[in-house]
């Protein structure tokens, strides 16, 4: 029997010292006979109650290898503990705790917009965003700040900059012929991250909404290879859509079960408002880890039905197809759903979703457990305009941010929870190896137009909070 890793273990000093006490009830007779009649039957006496329980069910022992003294005992605290740490997650009282980790106005950055977040295969907990150096516009100078926190989310490093292209650097022309932007300024936009089973994180950034790089780290994302241009990519669908402007994510990407990469993209036109419009959405994805990217089929096209399609956030369903979950300026103000088998071509006939409601902004998705099937999904639940003028397919006033959570694999949303009742907007959330739900959000705005977020706010919260201790499963 290999050494049993204790690495992804977490548990209270109690509890620890609990099953280290009772590991040392196990004697050599308990275990000669158990060994002997090629059956485990893990028991446990806890010190303080004296109660002896079967910690770990009972197990046909493999006829191999034998099974020593040593690795029978570590097996069997290594069980105790993970039995324990279970039942301790299912008595958890409800918790939540915020914090903010970028604060406009600070280390020379009129305002933080754009979070994304995700946990490593490690565990550690990279949270990231567009840090610019003028508000009301996506095209002025703006860089790509990480944080770093390896104690799941109560504490981060300072933020740093992940994001640089060397050499010469142009203006997107239609954000100029917009007046958009100066030809001095240098936008780094739409970061998306995936963090690999292998351990590697995936850096994907655009540059001036023209050109698209990836970057890798090897190292839990403490640092990153140089960017490498994949925009060749983004040029396979010019023949279908003759685009100006492209737009990975944002937020975090997918890799399935079988290894494939998964990143939603936007393009538009870029001849209408903030030349970000018209617009079709698609992904683009990798087979092998990376190191290359190909194009999907575009996913929702632009028609007088579905308006302007863009940021999308796309989710593995249990039975292994992919959910694609999209913002548009539809009439109908729902999210947009499509489904594909392998998450890049042959998709479904779009359709409208009537419980997530679109306030048109960016959304989130993301799976908080397979069995049971637990989705999470996050975005302003509003429908209402302070100025009265809720037009269908208009943008709402981004507030109210909420997380809703499916039993079904997203076809009812039964629980929702406020989680931000004021001023919030773009969100992005991931799960910890402990179950504990994070969620990065833009809210306190300082503008009447609700485009400059005071701060993004990270929110640590479990599921008991969630469903006020009353989860269906």
């Amino acid at each position: 029997m290999p050494p049993i890793d204790y690495s992804d273990l977490e548990s209270e000093q109690s509890q620890h010292n609990k099953f280290v006490r009772g590991c040392q009830q196990i004697d050599d007779s308990s275990y000669s006979r158990q060994h002997q009649t090629g059956k485990i039957e893990l028991r446990l006496t806890d010190p303080e109650t004296q109660e002896n329980s079967l910690v770990g069910g009972r197990m046909e022992q493999e006829k191999s290898p034998q099974l020593s003294r040593r690795n029978f005992i570590a097996l069997a605290g290594s069980t105790a503990l993970m039995g324990m740490s279970h039942a301790s997650a299912q008595a958890s009282a409800p918790f939540i705790e915020k914090r903010n980790l970028f604060v406009a106005e600070t280390d020379g950055y009129a305002l933080y917009r754009i979070p994304g977040i995700i946990v490593t295969r490690r565990g550690s907990i990279l949270a990231w965003c567009e840090a610019r150096k003028r508000a009301g516009s996506d095209w002025g100078t703006t860089d790509i700040q990480v944080r770093h926190s390896t104690d799941g989310g109560k504490t981060f490093d300072a933020p740093r900059i992940i994001a640089n292209v060397e050499g010469p650097k142009q203006k997107n022309p239609v954000a100029l012929a917009q007046n958009l932007t100066a030809t001095d300024e240098v936008a780094y936009n739409n970061p998306v991250m995936i963090a690999d089973h292998n351990g590697v994180v995936h850096f994907l950034f655009c540059l001036e909404y023209m050109r698209c790089f990836y970057a890798r780290s090897t190292d839990d994302g403490k640092t990153f290879s140089k960017p490498v241009e994949i925009t060749s990519t983004f040029e396979r669908f010019r023949s279908e859509y003759n685009w100006k402007v492209l737009a990975t994510g944002p937020g975090h990407g997918l890799q399935l079960k079988r290894g494939r990469l998964i990143v939603p993209i936007w393009l538009s036109e870029g001849t209408g408002g903030h030349a970000h419009r018209p617009s079709v959405n698609a992904t683009i994805y990798s087979d092998d880890h990376g190191k290359t990217w190909q194009r999907g089929a575009i996913i929702i096209p632009n028609t007088s039905d579905w308006v302007n399609p863009s940021e999308a956030v796309a989710v593995e369903l249990t039975e292994g197809r992919v959910m694609f979950n999209s913002r548009s300026e539809s009439r109908p103000n729902r999210r947009l759903i499509a489904y594909s088998q392998d998450g890049a071509t042959n998709w479904t006939k779009p359709s409208f979703h009537n419980e997530l409601i679109e306030p048109v902004c960016l959304a989130s998705l993301i799976r908080l457990s397979e069995k049971p099937s637990r989705l999470l999904f996050v975005n302003p639940n509003n429908l209402s305009r302070a100025d009265g003028k809720d037009t269908p397919g208009m943008g709402r006033d981004r507030k109210n941010i909420s997380v809703r959570l499916s039993y079904d694999e997203g076809q009812t949303w039964p629980v929702t929870k406020v989680l931000e009742p004021g001023p919030s907007a773009y969100s992005d959330l991931a799960v910890t190896k402990d179950g504990t739900i994070l969620c990065l959000y833009e809210n306190g705005f300082k503008d009447r137009r609700n485009t400059y977020s005071a701060q993004l706010t990270l929110a640590r919260f479990n599921l008991e909070w969630l469903t006020d201790g009353k989860d269906k499963k």
